[in-house]
């Protein structure tokens, strides 16, 4: 296995080559920091400084995913997300916010974004939550992975990254397709916050059971919708995906 300098195995996009990285962030010593710790893992990295920037580098270099300050000079960054999106619909982005409030997380999400880290911040942490969304997105696959899990009329294709559930198309992005993919992993086994974060996000759990509520509101608006659901709540303790008794 093909590791990093870091010594942390090794991400490719499907042809082969370095992932490509935009970060964004108007603090010059901040963006060259980041930029240096992304190209030693070996990817392609590039810095913009503010909203107009990004979006003419974003074009140049269609990144992978994007580190996105929320506040820049010219514009905030859920602005700057949804140009991105025109430019490159399935690039995964990390925001970058100095505010620590709930509501403030849950607008990055909910605007399209997939992950944030508060400043101040590791560079550790953000590889880390890099490399998580880059494997959600399918950059990299586990070796352990099979092409196809079924749980009920609910069957997830890895190879082609589809998922049905009677047969029809359930549309998911690359984080909810990884959270019902760990529960499909996992059926009528009761998953806790911790467990799910650890897994789906690659990190610990440390006050952030919001984010995974917001993730698997929006897996049963998709899943379960006006369907028997098979996502359940097991009060204090967690999730668990089962089959609906026939």
């Amino acid at each position: 296995m093909n590791t990093t300098r870091s010594g942390r195995p090794a991400l490719t996009r499907p042809d082969g080559t370095p992932p490509r990285v935009l970060v964004v962030d108007d603090d010059p010593d901040l963006a060259e920091v980041l930029t240096g710790a992304l190209r030693y893992e070996g990817w392609e990295a590039r810095a913009a400084s503010d909203g107009a920037s990004a979006v003419t580098a974003a074009r140049e270099l269609l990144p992978d995913a994007v580190v996105l300050d929320v506040m820049l000079p010219d514009t905030d960054g859920f602005a700057v997300l949804r140009r991105l999106h025109e430019v490159t619909p399935e690039v995964c982005v990390l925001f970058l916010t100095a505010r620590d409030a709930v509501e403030d997380r849950i607008a990055g999400i909910t605007a399209g974004g997939d992950d944030y880290v508060t400043k101040p911040f590791s560079l550790e942490e953000v590889v880390a939550r890099l490399r998580g969304l880059l494997r959600r997105a399918g950059m990299a696959r586990q070796q352990e992975e099979g092409p196809r899990l079924a749980v009920g009329d609910l069957v997830m294709d890895e190879e082609a990254r589809e998922v049905t559930r009677g047969g029809e198309l359930v549309e998911l992005s690359p984080t909810e397709f990884e959270l019902l993919r760990f529960l499909m992993r996992n059926p009528r086994r009761v998953l806790s916050k911790a467990q799910i974060l650890d897994r789906v996000w690659s990190y610990d759990f440390g006050g952030r059971a919001h984010v995974v509520e917001l993730y698997i509101s929006y897996l049963r608006k998709k899943v379960d919708a006006g369907r028997e659901p098979m996502i359940h709540t097991v009060r204090g303790s967690g999730y668990v995906l089962k089959p609906v008794a026939r």
